[in-house]
């Protein structure tokens, strides 16, 4: 039997687009625009701040590149979970989504209040290891399903794409604020914020 080629299923996978319907439609556009906003946001604000002469280190760049990289792993990820995987999704894997994502929204907003509030830094820390505490066990659910034969590359490789994006931003905004958000303040103010 010829193995098919990763473009063919990447094709295959994507095209079950087809099966949306309002529901799925309406929170794949929410869950995927927020994270296409963070990249928005973070890019934005470093291509105005720098356009004001804000100084900011290359690592501040890495930012936004991560969240590129984990908004469109998550665009391919979320077309399987809103179709094949949707009943694993609605079960106990669900809940784990939702701590995930809480834990990571409020960590970075957290991590943005540390500029002005640097205590802040503390619960943002705790809350971006158990962002990727809780993406592990998550993981744990996606390859058994991988092992048993019912699941498949795209998916797997999307989780890869996913803890790279989401590992690059998160290290590189926390590196950029334990060296002093450098840039940031002069960002902010001739910004007006």
């Amino acid at each position: 039997m010829e193995q098919s080629s990763f473009l063919s299923e990447l094709r295959v996978y994507v095209g079950r687009v087809r099966e949306f319907d309002g529901t799925d439609w309406a929170i794949y556009v929410a869950w995927v625009g927020l994270m296409f906003g963070l990249v928005l946001a973070t890019g934005g604000f470093l291509f105005a701040g720098r356009s004001a002469g804000a100084p900011f280190p290359a690592v501040a760049y890495w930012v936004p590149a991560g969240a590129l990289i984990f908004a469109l792993s998550i665009a391919v990820d979320t077309v399987g979970h809103r179709t094949v995987y949707k009943r694993e999704i609605q079960a106990a894997e669900g809940l784990v989504h939702g701590i995930t994502i809480a834990c990571g929204i409020a960590s970075c907003v957290l991590l943005c209040a540390a500029h002005s509030q640097p205590a802040f830094w503390i619960p943002a820390l705790v809350l971006t290891v158990l962002s990727f505490v809780y993406s592990l066990i998550d993981e744990a659910f996606h390859w058994r399903r991988y092992v048993q034969k019912h699941s498949d590359r795209v998916e797997m490789c999307s989780h890869v794409g996913i803890f790279v994006g989401h590992g690059v931003m998160m290290l590189a905004w926390w590196v950029w604020y334990f060296q002093g958000y450098t840039g940031v303040p002069e960002a902010v103010n001739a910004l007006g914020l």
